[in-house]
């Protein structure tokens, strides 16, 4: 049978047939027939799958390119050191020499070279690493053609501009400790959007459904910037009454209010030279928003009762579930804030929608309720995974971390097993017609049953405030007894 390009690269690279005739050796290509508006560059691939390497060739010469190829980091070097290229394709995972080396060897000999990586590992590490260390561009594996002509345009317009890089110092930032897990094409999309922005200083909007990882995600900006060291600080705005929301915000002076026995510094100005998150920001009133928005013009606040003005340096991220755009034409939140915010905005995925991440974050909260329950629950059997995969996942990837909590609290063998799964992640019947309000109902419910009906730890499980739970189970025509 003969090899097909599209199971190797990307599903749909280029028509069948074609990959037929791509050499086996490092022979003289065949003349170009340029399919694209492209000027001619001088190009250094670098990948050590062979075939992979071959193919990628045919179609950047058949676009008009010049094409060294190369199967090894240290041949790349080697051939840095002998001539000079416009671009650098290089993987990342190379054997010795990897292709962070070659990244970083040519942004120091060859700093007008534009370097893009490719990579079937997607992280947010690698993605911060590549960019940091002067990388114009990141391709997650399998990649489609379209993506590699697309960056190979952006390249080139940035060569044509000679526009100056700034050099990125070697040393890159590490790690600490935020774990966003997923290697899908989405999330290796994320990770590059969190690598370029996070240097910078723009306030980001992140959208996506409860439980799916939007403080995580504003923890990876904040750690992998220049801010990393001074304070992060979260503030749910949906927790608190307008009253109590302010006070945490702008802090108040001695003698503000009744209970004002001395003065309280609020998040904003405690969180300067840092990064705040305002969660579920959708859920702030408009009066509070139009004061929010006189701070981020004026990078100054003012405590409630005082009259001094304070300058604050804060990197403001803010999140919401809620369409913002529907909010606005509901004259429930201002679009002048909303331009404010939505300066980068990123959206993330619902877990039905990547659900090939399923198996990576099942393993790792594997490794994480194993060491805080003291288990060793090796695996989930593949019987478990395949109904993990099936089940719709309403509440996101914070309700597949529940299940596998609860799988290995309860569990007495080394495997998770079909019966160590709750009733309906187990249940055979399909749920996919089920509305997302049909479905986030039917969570809370379980988890209500679950904590027996103790609205404290029920709210701690989904990951809101009871004051939200309590509103959610009103919308949903649940009853729940109210705790003082």
């Amino acid at each position: 049978m003969p090899f097909n390009i599209a199971d190797r690269l990307s599903g749909h690279a280029w028509p069948r047939g074609e990959a037929q005739r791509v050499p086996l050796s490092p022979v003289a290509p065949r003349p170009a027939v340029r399919e694209n508006s492209m000027r001619t560059v001088r190009i250094l691939l670098v990948e050590d799958d062979r075939e992979n390497c071959l193919m990628l060739k045919e179609a950047l010469t058949r676009w008009g390119h010049r094409v060294t190829e190369t199967f090894s980091g240290e041949d790349a070097l080697e051939w840095g050191r002998r001539e000079t290229f416009d671009i650098i394709l290089t993987d990342i995972r190379m054997a010795q020499v990897n292709g962070l080396q070659v990244l970083k060897a040519f942004r120091q000999s060859q700093p007008r070279a534009q370097v893009i990586v490719m990579t079937g590992f997607g992280s947010v590490d690698i993605a911060v690493e590549a960019i940091n260390a002067g990388a114009f561009d990141y391709i997650s594996k399998p990649f489609k053609l379209d993506e590699i002509q697309l960056a190979l345009r952006r390249a080139i317009e940035q060569l044509d501009a000679r526009a100056p890089r700034e050099d990125k110092p070697d040393e890159t930032l590490q790690d600490r400790g935020v774990a966003l897990i997923g290697y899908s094409r989405a999330m290796a999309d994320i990770y590059k959007i969190i690598a370029k922005v996070a240097a910078g200083t723009s306030t980001v909007l992140i959208q996506g459904e409860s439980g799916t990882g939007k403080e995580l995600v504003a923890r990876a900006i904040h750690s992998h910037s220049d801010r990393a060291g001074k304070p992060f600080m979260a503030i749910n705005c949906a927790a608190l009454p307008d009253t109590l929301l302010e006070s945490e915000l702008f802090g108040y002076a001695k003698g503000a209010h009744s209970t004002a026995t001395a003065d309280k510094p609020g998040v904003l100005e405690q969180a300067s030279g840092g990064t705040i998150l305002l969660d579920e920001v959708g859920d702030m009133s408009v009066n509070l928003q139009a004061k929010l928005l006189r701070v981020l013009e004026d990078s100054e606040t003012r405590r409630l009762g005082d009259t001094r003005t304070i300058k604050i340096d804060v990197r403001l991220i803010a999140s919401t579930n809620k369409d913002l755009n529907c909010m606005i034409r509901e004259d429930r939140f201002r679009p002048d804030l909303y331009y404010r915010l939505n300066v980068v905005t990123i959206v993330l995925p619902p877990l039905r929608e990547r659900k090939e991440d399923i198996p990576a974050l099942t393993e790792h909260f594997l490794l994480k309720y194993n060491r805080i329950a003291h288990k060793n629950v090796l695996e989930a059997c593949p019987e478990v995974i395949e109904r993990l995969r099936d089940y719709s996942w309403p509440g996101n990837v914070r309700e597949l971390e529940n299940v596998i909590e609860r799988a290995v609290t309860l569990n007495t063998k080394s495997r998770i097993m079909l019966e160590d799964l709750p009733p309906e992640v187990l249940s055979p019947k399909k749920d996919s017609n089920l509305s997302l309000e049909e479905m986030e109902r039917r969570h809370i419910i379980h988890v209500l049953q679950d904590t027996k009906g103790n609205v404290k730890a029920a709210a701690g499980i989904l990951g809101i405030d009871r004051k939200t739970l309590y509103r959610k189970a009103d919308e949903y025509g649940i009853e729940i007894i109210r705790e003082e």
